[in-house]
């Protein structure tokens, strides 16, 4: 049986139960009115269909967080319609329906250390590292006197995603993204790339 605790204790990314299904808590509030009971809005992402909702708890009330198995992989490859994890400590391999996971794959590239959520048995999501470093394949040149005004351009990534980079950034630059926005950090050396 999952364990219980109390609303109060919530915290962003934590893993909740709700109406029999898991979800990921992407942030919440504690909200005390001048009038009334106190109370704790989240706002939380079914981990199965990845769709958004508000739910409110008063501050009274306990949650249910979701039994998740958390488990290191590194991507393989992706086929037709899967993506494939080697895990790092059983060496068993996972796939992970390519629709599950659209908005993370457009940050991932082989050989990229993941964690993969597991719920009742199924691989459901995967969590990439907060930042990747990737190389950029396809932008238009930069022109003298552009990064005067600041501005950006789209720059198509190594591994299909497109983003928007400073002006000064050229094709073969290798540029860290933040995958939890999609921004652009800073352009890194090829001696700093990993």
């Amino acid at each position: 049986m999952a364990e219980k605790i109390d609303i109060n204790r919530i915290q962003r990314d934590m893993f909740i139960e709700y109406k029999g299904e898991p979800y990921r808590v992407v942030d919440y509030d504690h909200v005390k009115p001048g009038k009334g009971q106190a109370f704790v809005r989240v706002k939380a992402k079914n981990m199965n269909t990845g769709n958004a909702i508000e739910i409110t708890y008063k501050s009274s009330d306990s949650i249910e967080l979701a039994d998740f198995e958390q488990v290191f992989a590194e991507f393989s490859y992706k086929d037709a319609d899967e993506y494939h994890f080697l895990t790092q400590n059983t060496h068993e391999m996972i796939s992970i329906n390519a629709e599950d996971i659209k908005e993370e794959a457009k940050f991932l590239k082989e050989g990229m250390t993941v964690v993969v959520f597991i719920y009742k048995n199924k691989p459901i999501g995967i969590e990439l590292p907060k930042a990747v470093e990737l190389e950029v394949i396809e932008t238009d040149p930069g022109f003298k006197g552009d990064t005067a005004a600041g501005g950006s351009k789209p720059a198509k990534l190594e591994t299909g995603a497109v983003i928007q980079v400073p002006f000064f950034i050229n094709e073969g630059d290798i540029v860290k993204v933040d995958t939890r926005t999609g921004q652009y950090l800073e352009r890194l050396d090829r001696a700093q790339k990993k």
